[in-house]
């Protein structure tokens, strides 16, 4: 106790570098579209999808979807796996979901 204050005995964690602040913000801006974010959001509840499923819930051509998907690949926030003739996706990076229920505990909040 200082001063019969109590002291958080957690320490603070260590300072975050430009290259990793810039890392990071690459990929925040990677999710700050609406689509990626409602991929993220499809693949968090139905854990994996072929591509022609994600068309569909999200009602665009495969040609944009497939684009948003080929971004989020190369930043490793998805996964995928062939089966078959198919590409499924799924969540890549875990950390992308906490960034996501951010945003969803925000809801409506400008």
């Amino acid at each position: 106790m200082l001063g019969g204050m109590k002291t958080n005995s957690t320490p603070c964690p260590p300072l975050v570098s430009i290259a990793d602040m810039a890392r990071m913000a690459k990929v925040l801006k990677l999710l700050a579209h609406p689509y990626r974010l409602k991929i993220v959001d499809i693949l968090d509840r139905e854990k994996a999808v072929p591509v022609h499923t994600l068309t569909q819930q999200l009602r665009q051509p495969q040609a944009l979807v497939s684009n948003h998907l080929r971004k989020m690949l190369q930043a490793g926030l998805v996964a995928r796996e062939r089966r078959g003739k198919e590409v499924w996706y799924s969540v890549g990076d875990r950390r992308s979901l906490t960034i996501l229920n951010c945003m969803r505990a925000k809801k409506g909040v400008a």
